[in-house]
């Protein structure tokens, strides 16, 4: 049986600019442009949309980065 499978990509890019917009635009032509000369992601795994969204980083995001570095920092001990 042949199924279909719809899949997403979740990331997060730090990317310096002026403002909300212009990170937007360099991410997604950047993304754009890997996607195109991705002969996979254009014809294996039909890449149809990239889609995304800017904002500042915020305390939230602060505490769950140092909540991140802590758990690789924890991981890197148990190795």
């Amino acid at each position: 049986m042949k199924f279909k499978v719809h899949w997403l990509i979740d990331g997060i890019a730090e990317i310096e600019a002026e403002s909300k917009e212009d990170a937007e635009k360099k991410l997604q032509e950047s993304l754009e442009e890997h996607v195109k000369k991705s002969e996979d992601l254009m014809n294996k795994f039909v890449a149809k949309s990239i889609q995304g969204t800017a904002y500042l980083e915020g305390e939230k995001d602060k505490e769950k980065k140092e909540d991140n570095e802590k758990k690789e920092d924890n991981e890197k001990k148990e190795d």
